[in-house]
């Protein structure tokens, strides 16, 4: 746990009231909106709704029954965000979760409800919820690269080009100095740059290719291809690249932070004060590794590594 600001405002009024009518009715269901930056499911690689709504249940709430759920996708166009949060604040509803650059959207929309972080790696502001904060991750993840490939000499990084970027180079670059990599940076802001970017690292030498947790509108499916093209080993922080044909992902666990972010929408729903949450660190990371696909590419996995991984997929 770490201490968190305060929330600006409390929960807007408990239930929602009930719709005007002749006869006086009974309360509506509590509604949640989910803000999400990509695209509804199947194509979610985060599985957001499916473990969120697994986590209600546990909780005892049945969507549709005793509560209700409103979705907006941006579906990869972040221009949509601001008017898909003020949708959300018009309906109205109860609690807003927000991901990632979502978060941002949805501050600006309400000053009043609630905001509940799916997943973010910097808490900042007004909301309270998981945070992926996880500043040593990119460094472990070069370690087990480094492991896995003992003949690596240069890493290529993909990134965002529309996240921050000068604190971030130089914490990766810290990291690869001790383990005696250099370093090829890319930034891509649209999946179509993907393919270009692959080619272009594998021109620069790189030996393996590592992608950061921003890049949230690339297909696991299409990495694992080029992948398989170029024959580049991919580091990832999502089981689903490697579930997709990727060699290995190291990060936190999705499943298990989009649950708990139905326990903090569920204490608000039941009066608890965001300002009184404690925004969460991680602290459930996962090893998955291919090795289907580290045979395609040559590769001998180390026992010492597949001993300590989560899962491993044949």
């Amino acid at each position: 746990m770490i201490s968190r600001r305060a929330f600006i405002g409390g929960l807007a009024g408990g239930l929602l009231a009930a719709p005007l009518a002749a006869e006086a009715q009974a309360p509506s269901m509590p509604r949640v909106g989910v803000l999400s930056p990509g695209k509804p499911p199947p194509d979610d690689a985060f599985r957001q709704r499916e473990h969120f709504e697994a986590g209600l249940r546990e909780l005892g709430w049945t969507v549709g029954s005793s509560i209700v759920v409103d979705y907006r996708y941006a579906d990869g166009n972040l221009d949509r965000l601001p008017a898909l949060a003020t949708e959300l604040v018009r309906i109205p509803v109860n609690v807003i979760v927000a991901r990632g650059l979502t978060i941002r959207a949805a501050r600006e929309a309400t000053a009043t409800i609630p905001i509940v972080m799916a997943a973010d790696p910097d808490p900042g502001g007004n909301i309270t919820g998981l945070s992926t904060l996880a500043p040593d991750l990119e460094a472990k993840q070069l370690e087990l690269l480094r492991e896995a490939l003992p003949s690596l000499s240069r890493v290529g990084v993909l990134a965002n080009a529309n996240s921050p970027s000068t604190e971030e180079t130089a914490r990766l670059e810290a990291a690869t100095r001790p383990l005696h990599l250099a370093l090829t940076e890319s930034r891509i802001n649209r999946s179509e740059q993907l393919a270009p970017a692959f080619a272009a690292m594998k021109q620069a030498g790189v030996g393996a290719l590592l992608f950061r947790y921003d890049l949230w509108f690339i297909d696991p499916k299409q990495v694992a291809a080029l992948a398989r093209q170029h024959r580049l080993p991919t580091m990832h922080n999502l089981r689903q690249f490697v579930e997709a044909g990727a060699l290995v992902s190291y990060g936190v666990d999705f499943a298990y932070l989009h649950r708990r972010v139905a326990n903090y929408v569920d204490k608000v729903l039941k009066g608890a004060k965001a300002a009184d949450l404690p925004v969460e660190q991680p602290t459930k990371f996962e090893l998955v590794i291919n090795l289907k696909t580290a045979k395609v590419l040559g590769l001998t996995i180390p026992q010492s590594l597949l001993q300590r991984a989560d899962e491993i997929i044949q």
